[in-house]
């Protein structure tokens, strides 16, 4: 099950859970995992920055903080969006608002999946699973126009 919440913001314009429920069922299902229970919480830079600063003992801005309860390879756990970061992340990086959104999205799931990004080696690869998850959705995407 995936559930959507917006802490401290209003509603994401083009937020579809049960879009992200089939996506990230077919995610887990490539990675050779079960989706389990996944809350995605939409907030703002403070609310994260919060988060960061009181979990983790981070005093810096982040995009996404991922609190893991994966048993086996049952998928789950909580995923935090700072909506305020990628909205930088996409003027930074001259992409749209929603494929953005979207990448990380992806992203929190694979750390539940086993993913690390600490390394060079670990990002690359993460960023390879990332882009290859986003190729899925733009194929469910398209399914769903059919």
């Amino acid at each position: 099950m995936v559930e959507v919440f917006f802490e401290d913001i209003e509603e994401v314009p083009g937020v579809n859970p049960e879009f992200l429920f089939a996506w990230y069922s077919n995610v887990c299902e490539v990675e050779n995992k079960s989706l389990g229970d996944v809350s995605i919480i939409f907030c703002s830079d403070e609310h994260l920055l919060q988060m960061n600063k009181e979990y983790l003992q981070h005093d810096y801005y982040t995009d996404i903080i991922t609190f893991d309860y994966t048993e086996d390879n049952l998928v789950s756990g909580d995923l935090f969006i700072s909506v305020d970061r990628v909205e930088d992340n996409s003027n930074e990086f001259d992409s749209l608002f929603q494929d953005e959104l979207h990448r990380v999205c992806v992203h929190g799931l694979l750390h539940l999946c086993g993913y690390k990004d600490k390394s060079e080696k670990d990002e690359e690869l993460m960023r390879s699973k990332e882009n290859e998850m986003l190729m899925l959705r733009k194929f469910h995407v398209e399914h769903l126009k059919a």
